[in-house]
């Protein structure tokens, strides 16, 4: 068995893996990291190996216990990625966002793929049907619009994602919601449009937190997974190992 594990912004996200079949998930705190973890091991013994990446720093301290559970491979731009990245500033690419691009490349050959991922950031990540990496967007996520403009406004409220009833609101609370909600989806259909409309057949992926509130309110056709980059991680691991016997 595999333990995925996923370091992002504000949560850690875990996976047990038996080759490509998801067994169990888990979400938590950075602070609750060794607790969780221990409670992991106790009901799935059978872990054999680990593989982590994180948005960030990597955590010494972390990867030196989690070592002491099991094999540990930490995937960074060092590591070996199932496609060729043509992207102007490579030591800047997010490792998160490699690790979804190249479960794209696995999970859809010979396609044309964008990833978006809907978290803290929304980022695109597009990759070509040879397998090359072009680059993509980033932009800010839900939370982070409606606390933009609760921070740097004198008197708009802190509002939680919430679909709103109409186009046109009412009140502050509903125009807040629409501007951002639909500003968002609006933003999304226009990336992948402009996408297909350049590059014909386009394989969409939507994850992340908020991918299943975007999902159902999108017109294109996608694929959405919220767990589409913990399986990207094992998918990745797997293809690691099998190009290191081959």
């Amino acid at each position: 068995m595999l333990l995925a594990v996923d370091v992002g912004n504000t949560k850690i996200k875990v996976a047990v893996f038996e080759e490509y079949a998801l067994i169990d998930k888990f979400i938590f705190d950075r602070d609750e990291v060794e607790k969780k973890i221990n409670k992991i091991f106790k009901t799935h013994c059978e872990i054999s190996q680990i593989v982590l990446s994180s948005v960030g720093k990597e955590d010494e301290d972390l990867l030196l216990w989690l070592q002491t559970y099991a094999d540990l491979t930490v995937i960074n731009r060092m590591s070996r990625f199932p496609f060729e990245n043509h992207y102007a500033s490579p030591d800047t690419l997010g490792v998160d966002r490699m690790v979804l691009s190249a479960g794209a490349v696995l999970s859809f050959p010979d396609k044309n793929r964008l990833v978006i991922d809907a978290g803290t950031c929304v980022t695109y990540d597009f990759i070509d049907r040879s397998n090359s990496y072009i680059g993509g967007a980033i932009s800010p996520g839900l939370r982070l619009r409606y606390e933009s403009m609760h921070n740097f406004t004198a008197k708009l409220p802190l509002l939680y994602p919430e679909m709103p009833s109409d186009y046109t609101g009412n009140t502050t609370n509903k125009a807040m919601h629409s501007g951002v909600i639909n500003g968002l989806l609006y933003e999304i259909e226009g990336f992948m449009s402009r996408y297909i409309e350049q590059y014909g057949d386009v394989s969409i992926i939507l994850t992340g937190g908020d991918a299943e509130f975007l999902a159902k309110r999108l017109k294109n056709t996608i694929f959405a997974n919220s767990n589409f980059l913990l399986e990207s991680l094992n998918k990745l691991y797997l293809y690691t190992i099998k190009i290191e016997n081959d």
